[in-house]
Parts: structure tokens; sequence; C-alpha cells
């Protein structure tokens, strides 16, 4: 029998990760939570500094990691490794019985070399798809999956994924089992009219408006893939999505912060 049960799909973002005490605040909230939950997690700066103290270069192009072999190296060790075990020893304190997952563990998400017509990301994972049912299987037997955002192809290569597009995956995917809720939760308040003032929260995005903030440039850049992913969300089942400050995730499940994406 298929259950229809809530389902919160939370992505934090990595400056909060950055923060010791925002994060501790976030992952109390987190495991308070009774509802079903899967947190997908970013990596923070602890790759980059990481990089930087073994003399290994970063190259970005438009604030996206060109990830080669040696950079391939440190993001799988920070993030499946240190940050996601960090994460899971925590919440493990506040009795919510995680397990650290990336995507490559029990095949829960297959990617592919990202193909670009004239830029080599390197080794940039996109999805192919999600394995719904062995999520199943963990939240059913008690556990809470907490991903890392590393994949790996059917030939066995490892691969860097958005985080972002991760979480956007997994809710499309387990829209079929539950009413999933989709929470992307950062350092801002949500989607600002002014990024650098917090009090300009927009309370509420629908498609037109979201247009015209772009047609404007009254979105900054960073968060535009944001919201294209939570549309492409709400276009495939997920049944809200909300963009906002990780300190306020009980506010932003209550609907009382943050803003709120809506097909409406």
């Amino acid at each position: 029998m298929i259950s229809m049960e809530n389902l919160y799909v939370i992505k934090i973002g990595g400056n909060i990760i950055d923060d010791e005490e925002k994060s501790k605040s976030f992952l109390q909230s987190f495991a308070s939570i009774k509802s079903y939950k899967i947190l997908i997690h970013g990596g923070g700066k602890l790759a980059t500094k990481l990089a930087d103290t073994l003399g290994i270069q970063q190259q970005l192009i438009d604030g996206r990691r060109i990830t080669d072999s040696e950079t391939l190296k440190i993001v799988t060790m920070v993030y499946a490794g240190y940050i996601n075990k960090n994460i899971v020893a925590q919440l493990q304190s506040y009795n919510c019985n995680a397990i650290g997952l990336s995507g490559s563990d029990a095949n829960i998400i297959k990617a592919h070399k990202r193909i670009h017509p004239t830029i080599d990301y390197g080794f940039v994972g996109d999805i192919d798809s999600v394995n719904a049912e062995r999520l199943m299987h963990f939240i059913n037997s008690g556990l809470t999956p907490i991903i890392a955002p590393i994949t790996s192809d059917s030939n066995g290569q490892l691969l860097n994924t958005n985080a972002d597009t991760i979480a956007q995956e997994i809710a499309k995917a387990m829209s079929n089992y539950y009413d999933v809720q989709l929470i992307y939760s950062f350092e801002k308040s949500g989607v600002l009219l002014d990024a650098n003032d917090d009090t300009t929260v927009i309370s509420s995005i629908n498609y037109n408006y979201y247009s015209t903030l772009k047609s404007e440039k009254k979105i900054f850049a960073g968060m535009i893939p944001k919201i294209d992913n939570a549309f492409a969300a709400l276009n495939n089942g997920v049944k809200k999505v909300i963009i906002g400050k990780a300190e306020e995730l009980t506010n932003l499940i209550n609907n009382s912060s943050g803003t709120k994406i809506t097909n409406e």
C-alpha cells in the first residue's frame, strides 16, 4: 500500500555548515521533526581550504567548481567523509537515528559525467535517476538519510554533483509515495529583493513574478538555479517548496517565514 504521509526533503547550505552555532541550531530543529525526513548537504568552505593547503588550484566557472581528479578526491573526502559523518554524529546525539550516505551508496542516485559543448567541468555529475524505493527502505527502517553530494556513473566513476539539484531530484522521486515538501535552507531569510538587506524577503513567488524579477535583474545569480529547481519540483509532484533561513527551520515548515515558491 502506498503511503502518502508527509516527507520533508531539506537541503542545508554550506555557509551554515561552516558556522558551528548555526549548524547546531539547525540540526536540533531538524532532529525534532516528527515526520519522515531526508537531509541533503553541501560542502561549505572546507574543501576549498584543504585544496589550498595541499596546493591544488581550484577553478570556478560561473560559480561552479571544475572538478579535476585531485579535486574529486578532496570533495569526496570532505563531503562524503568528514562533513557527512559529523552531521550524522550530531544528529545521533539529538536522538535522530541518522544514516550517512552518498548518491553512490545503495545505488541511490545514478548519474553521468556532464556533457557541455564548450566547457569541460571535469568529474561533475548530472543526475539520471533516483532510487526512491531504496530510500523508502531506509525510512521505513526508522533511519533518516543524510546525503552527501557525491554520485557515480554506471562505470564506477565518482562524480561531484550539485546538492540543490540532488534535493530537487529526490523530492520529485519521493513524491510518488509521500506528500513531499522541499525546503532549501541557507543563511538568508528567503528570496530577497535586495540581496544585501535581509528584511526584503519576498513572501511568495509564482512563475510570472519570477520571470519579471529575472528580467529586471532583481534576483542575484546564485538564487536563480535554486528557484529553477523549485519550479521543476513543483511541476513534478512536489506539494510545496520553501526557501529560507536555516535557523528558522521550524517556522519554514509551519509556513510562517521564508519564501514560498508556488504554481498558483
